[in-house]
């Protein structure tokens, strides 16, 4: 849950998207008003990010005891990774953000977690985190913000220890390329964006194992969550 989109780093040269990585550009719908901050650092979106898809990863995933965590793109609120702690169970959470100001919003709104979370300038796709540091990767609604979101899965996939687990809920092309989200809400216009099916395959092709999917409503929104061999 980010602004846009979020990350930390390699452990050599970070890996350049290739013209594979993405698909034939296609027109979408014009933005007319950005009102993305009214949702993504909302509320009413932290609740269903509790209430709703960290139980679903939860039950598609299991917990990561004891584990260090990364989470991709924690947003100002910085809920993702509280519920890395509480819900997971994890003893350290890092974050990393892709803008200076949602940094500091969100160290200021885990204050009461120091010791045990951190927050950090990065970007998803290029992340400087050695390979295999981490237990769990999550990604809340941050890879449809990512131009190449292909390369964010691998990263996620690069960091994870072996039998870590990457936990991804994502709205998806369906309703992000939609006329009437468009028309409020700015998301990359190169008309490639993830769907449940795309998702799974980027997984594969980084090298994860998809352990369990979940799609609903209609197709807008699926949850995944798979893991390192």
């Amino acid at each position: 849950m980010s602004d846009e989109s979020a990350q930390q780093g390699t452990g050599g040269e970070a890996p350049v998207p290739s013209p594979t990585d993405r698909r034939p550009a296609r027109a979408v719908p014009p933005t007319y008003v950005d009102a993305n901050r009214l949702w993504v650092d909302s509320r009413v979106r932290a609740l269903v990010q509790r209430r709703v898809e960290a139980p679903v990863l939860l039950r598609l995933g299991g917990r990561v005891d004891g584990g260090r965590v990364l989470e991709l793109g924690p947003g100002r609120r910085g809920t993702g990774l509280r519920l890395a702690l509480e819900v997971f169970g994890a003893a350290r959470v890092e974050g990393v953000e892709r803008y200076p100001a949602s940094v500091i919003a969100c160290r200021a709104a885990v204050r009461d977690l120091e010791g045990r979370v951190e927050v950090a300038h990065g970007d998803a796709t290029h992340l400087t985190a050695p390979t295999a540091t981490y237990d769990a990767v999550f990604g809340y609604h941050v890879l449809h913000h990512a131009v190449h979101w292909r390369a964010a899965v691998t990263e996620a996939a690069r960091v994870l220890r072996p039998g870590g687990r990457f936990y991804s809920c994502e709205m998806t092309a369906r309703i992000v390329d939609s006329r009437p989200l468009r028309a409020v809400s700015r998301h990359p216009a190169d008309g490639d964006r993830p769907d449940p099916a795309g998702l799974a395959a980027a997984c594969a092709a980084a090298g994860l194992t998809v352990l369990a999917q979940e799609t609903r409503l209609a197709g807008c929104w699926t949850a995944l969550v798979a893991t390192r061999p």
